[in-house]
């Protein structure tokens, strides 16, 4: 996701523009813009194998988390970015107070502490393939691979190279839109053909198979693919008519995500059997699958270093951005103690990177002990979503009381029915976050303490315990030298 927060951005998307009240010249975008720079920012081939396991299934278990939270957050986000500039310590703190805002934009950069690790443990799954896919599942090599890259990955962000928002922009068009329209098309030839699919296409396999909520799980991962989708309602300003338009908008970016998610979950489920897919591998393992049967093998290095380019663009995206915005938060207010609160030379927030790095250094060392890298993948992925989710309860909570203390504030835009949409998405999150605390029935051959320890111990240190501690513990001397004497409601 490489949005932005920074309300001045519509300011540099191009497009009509006329004079506003000050003289100064606005600049405005299409609605389709909207939805296509929102795609972008939201759109990802990496949960595809997740939901491949539940064949055509899939469709349903990707429409219902759209309904339920992608579309809610996408308007719910719209309103308070085109109320209160800021972003969600804002938009919370005002609805709700300071310290909630900060628990918000703390877990925003916490679920990174575990997204990470997920991330690169299918950056290393993925690169197997191009020089040895037995190592795909190889615990030591992923957790090798998982070090050595993010710490590549700090070193690059910490001498402030202009190159990330490049790489990240050629990642999603060389790394996400041309493998997923390649892999779509070989798996329709491939049917056109006649091969059988690998997993049940038939309607009567259209709902999944009701054991139990562990039988839905792989669910949750779709709330963390969805994640993200408000950010871009600060662009709400730069449409002609935001109450007509932004809707429109965020229903053909619905559209268009689910159409790139959805797909190329299909396709891996054509080719490859349910019993057989890796979460972490699954997507490579269609590629070679299909490659192979068209002749093309050497092919599958191709795409595999393609993906990593596209993973390994995201995560530069976001390694210094969530930590900057912390930092910069906590210089105003204090929320960290000072030693985190230093950039470098280059502006790069190297100690609360190296904090984080750690901590991520960790996880991945746990990796090297795991027996299944897929079900440390998914673990992982459970505590990011979780933490992600404490975040958006917040935000949801706070546009209903902003519009109850708060009515006549200046909005841009205001959600139809704003109780139902938000009282929806708050709802949706509570129980995404109540179901990862169920194993998936694909890992039932793990133990139970395990996962819940590894699920409930992440979701309670790093989204409670740590940021409470802060709380407690903040002293007036933490507030940066610049901003002592400024009046934290201006900050």
């Amino acid at each position: 996701m490489t949005t932005t927060d920074d309300p001045s951005e519509p300011a540099r998307t191009g497009g009509a523009s006329r004079p506003d009240d000050d003289g100064t010249r606005r600049q405005f975008i299409s609605w389709g813009t909207l939805a296509l720079m929102t795609t972008a920012s939201v759109a990802s081939l990496r949960p595809a194998p997740a939901m491949a396991i539940y064949g055509l299934a899939a469709i349903f278990l990707y429409l219902l988390p759209a309904v339920v939270f992608l579309l809610p957050t996408a308007l719910v986000g719209a309103e308070l970015a085109s109320g209160w500039q800021g972003g969600i310590y804002r938009w919370v703190g005002e609805g709700l107070g300071k310290p909630l805002g900060f628990l918000a934009v703390w877990c925003q950069f916490a679920m990174t502490i575990a997204y990470y690790p997920s991330l690169l443990a299918y950056v290393a799954s993925t690169f197997a393939y191009v020089v040895d896919p037995s190592l795909a599942e190889n615990g030591p090599y992923v957790a090798v691979v998982i070090i050595v890259v993010y710490w590549s990955g700090v070193w690059i962000s910490s001498r402030g190279t202009k190159a990330i928002a490049g790489l990240s922009a050629f990642g999603l068009v060389v790394g996400t839109l041309i493998p997923g329209v390649v892999l779509v098309l070989l798996g329709m030839v491939f049917l056109a053909q006649g091969n059988p699919s690998a997993q049940p296409m038939s309607a009567d396999h259209w709902l999944p198979p009701w054991t139990g909520l562990a039988s839905l799980v792989l669910i949750v991962n779709n709330f963390l693919s969805y994640a993200g989708m408000e950010m871009n309602g600060v662009h709400v300003s730069s449409l002609r008519e935001p109450k007509r338009e932004y809707p429109k908008s965020m229903f053909l970016a619905t559209g268009l995500v689910l159409l790139i998610f959805i797909l190329p979950a299909l396709a891996i489920a054509w080719v490859i059997p349910s019993e057989k897919l890796s979460l972490t591998a699954g997507l490579m393992q269609a590629f070679q699958a299909f490659f192979d049967h068209f002749s093309v093998g050497w092919l599958t290095r191709v795409v595999g270093v393609m993906l990593v380019c596209a993973a390994l663009g995201g995560m530069l995206t976001w390694l210094s951005g969530p930590a900057k915005g912390l930092v910069l938060l906590s210089r105003q207010e204090g929320y960290l103690p000072p030693v985190f609160q230093r950039f470098n030379r280059a502006g790069a927030p190297t100690p609360i990177m190296v904090a984080q790095g750690v901590i991520t250094t960790l996880i991945g060392v746990l990796y090297a002990f795991s027996h299944d890298v897929s079900s440390a993948y998914w673990m992982f992925s459970v505590v990011t979503v979780q933490i992600y989710l404490i975040a958006y309860l917040l935000m949801f909570a706070a546009v209903v009381r902003l519009r109850r203390t708060q009515p006549s504030a200046d909005r841009g835009f205001r959600v139809p029915a704003v109780r139902t949409v938000a009282g929806v998405g708050f709802l949706a999150s509570v129980l995404a976050l109540a179901i990862g605390f169920v194993p998936p029935e694909q890992f039932g051959g793990q133990p139970l303490w395990r996962y819940l320890l590894i699920v409930g111990g992440g979701l309670l240190l790093l989204g409670i315990v740590i940021p409470a501690a802060l709380l407690a513990f903040r002293k007036p001397s933490w507030v940066h030298p610049d901003h002592r004497e400024e009046d934290p409601a201006k900050a």
